[in-house]
């Protein structure tokens, strides 16, 4: 019988079992793959993933796995207009000094292996359902990688699995939403030019109303991709991978590929947005990170919040424990809390990922505010989710970007 089971080792995960063991609870932290594994994901760390990491004293050894150190953020807007935020020199302004891309397959076998160090874990595990015992949720069952059946007991689950989450299934949480999921689809390269300590987001008229981004990944090795809702990725002749091939081949971006090569074949998997707020929790349970939908619509980042969602997941169950109420009742406090937090910047977000369909608009802030250090900052401020998003929706700040 263990305190908690979390299923899923991803950053939503392992971050789970890393403040469990802070809190002294015992806890078994499952996956389905056997790591190192690859993830698909643009790689970026920063924010609140950043915060996180500081508060377990991870920053000194994630700073030392291969990756790319980030020190400045280049946006450009339909017309290649664009600007650079210098994220150093910014702490005063509550925005992060630094982020990091590294790549998924070696930051979650980091993650996994500082977990693994302090709590029970299982790999090649299949979780196949739920388990009730007079309507109450007391485990799960599965199956290992030798095809053995096991059965785990513990009084509340924390389903960390993901987009297409088992535990939300089961539970039948929430129905799954297109109308909130959007689609990307990412490709490793090597040798393309101007690569520095810079994350690129092109809001470009190829991708219209999307994105595509271009993270050094370190060993000149590249991370690009395009973001799409899925309503307009249906709406296209062109595939994901045709849309990612004309911006590569682009007037603007061409010489920049001219000597590169991909590493792979771009791969492609849904986001669930947190442009509306899903249920998240149970009798006996609760879903973190992309399971509960937490992703930025406008910057397409969800690490961060995986890793927010751990935290206060976490903190609930040593309360659960506590008082011995697994209620549903009991646990709302964890939606409470996470959204407290994460649910101003994710509603003004969705605003923003709304904006951003006009051209126009793009083109009049991105110009506007490469001559405006304050409309930097605060964009900076946004992309590093490090201050609330609702200042770029306020009158003040269209109010500076006119006057500026």
């Amino acid at each position: 019988m263990y305190d908690a089971i979390i299923v899923g080792a991803g950053p939503a995960g392992s971050t789970a079992a890393l403040y469990a063991d802070k809190y002294n609870l015992n806890c078994i932290l499952l996956d389905k793959a056997i790591f190192p594994r690859d993830k698909i994901c643009g790689d970026a760390l920063s924010g609140k993933s950043v915060r996180i990491m500081e508060e377990l004293n991870l920053i000194s050894e994630v700073e030392k796995l291969n990756g790319s150190e980030i020190n400045r953020i280049t946006f450009g807007g339909p017309n290649h207009s664009q600007f650079d935020v210098h994220l150093k020199g910014n702490k005063n302004n509550n925005h992060i000094t630094k982020g990091f891309v590294i790549p998924r397959e070696i930051f979650d076998n980091y993650l996994f292996n500082k977990a693994k160090s302090v709590t029970d874990t299982l790999e090649g595990f299949k979780v196949k359902d739920l388990i009730y015992e007079k309507n109450k949720l007391i485990g799960i069952c599965g199956v290992d990688n030798e095809g053995i059946e096991k059965i785990i007991e513990a009084p509340i689950i924390l389903g960390c699995d993901g987009a297409n989450s088992v535990i939300a299934r089961k539970s039948k949480t929430y129905k799954r939403d297109m109308d909130n999921t959007a689609v990307a689809i990412r490709c490793y390269y090597e040798g393309i030019t101007g690569l520095s300590n810079q994350i690129e987001l092109h809001y470009i008229s190829e991708v219209k109303p999307g994105y595509f981004w271009l993270f050094p990944a370190g060993n000149n090795k590249a991370n690009i991709g395009i973001g799409l809702s899925k309503n307009d990725a249906k709406k296209e002749d062109r595939t994901l991978r045709n849309i990612l091939n004309e911006v590569t081949l682009s007037k603007y971006f061409k010489e920049r590929f001219s000597n590169a090569k991909p590493l792979e074949n771009p791969k492609g998997w849904n986001l669930p947005m947190g442009s509306v707020h899903r249920k998240n929790h149970g009798d006996g349970y609760m879903l973190l990170g992309d399971s509960a939908g937490l992703i930025d619509p406008f910057t397409g980042e969800g690490i961060g919040n995986a890793m927010v969602s751990a935290k206060y997941a976490i903190s609930v169950v040593r309360k659960a424990k506590q008082s011995g109420d697994y209620s549903e009742n009991m646990l709302k406090m964890y939606d409470l809390l996470l959204w407290d937090e994460i649910g101003k910047e994710l509603r003004t977000s969705t605003k923003l990922q709304s904006l951003s369909r006009s051209s126009f608009l793009l083109n009049f802030v991105i110009n506007r505010a490469s001559r405006n250090k304050e409309v930097q900052e605060i964009i900076s401020g946004m992309l590093s989710n490090e201050i609330p998003k609702d200042e770029l929706s306020s009158p003040l700040f269209y109010f500076k970007i006119l006057f500026s």
